[in-house]
């Protein structure tokens, strides 16, 4: 028997009434908030959301973007894949046009330092990196210092290929 959106949200109010997915949620959630306010300070220069998307319970993210890549109408995504507990980050299109028009130049080059998506269908990356694998939610200092590095190393390398 096919399960119905009725028993799906049967399973999800058991598994929030157990207490951990609300807790674990709320954790993350506020260290999204702390990241994007510590990279707000830290690099005022840089076009960051006002807000953070929440997604689908699947990818929290908020853009960190430099103007050199913002006048190119593209965008650093900096998000947190809640499916394999990790950071990510990715190159992206104001538009899904800009998108198709810089993933082709990616497409087919020699340029390897990142993954290049097989195509824009199925999402909006030009380029993708993960940031931290497993990330120790118990050194949330080390963690941010750990994200800022590896994001500042794939901004550059794109900036070195489009400047």
């Amino acid at each position: 028997m096919e399960e119905t959106l009725n028993d799906y949200i049967k399973e999800y109010q058991k598994q929030l009434s157990k207490g951990d997915i609300v807790m674990a949620y709320r954790g993350l959630m506020n260290y999204m908030h702390i990241l994007r306010n510590y990279l707000k300070k830290e690099y005022p220069d840089y076009n960051i959301s006002g807000h953070i998307n929440y997604g689908q319970m699947d990818m929290t993210y908020f853009t960190f973007t430099p103007d050199s890549l913002s006048s190119k109408k593209l965008k650093i995504v900096l998000a947190y894949n809640h499916i394999e507990n990790r950071f990510e980050i990715l190159l992206a299109g104001n538009n899904k046009q800009i998108q198709n028009e810089f993933w082709k130049l990616f497409e087919g080059s020699d340029w390897n330092k990142y993954n290049i998506p097989s195509n824009t269908k199925d999402g909006f990356a030009i380029v993708d990196h993960i940031l931290v694998e497993y990330p120790d939610f118990n050194k949330l200092g080390t963690l941010t210092k750990q994200v800022e590095k590896e994001a500042l190393q794939f901004i550059k390398d794109l900036e070195d290929v489009f400047i």
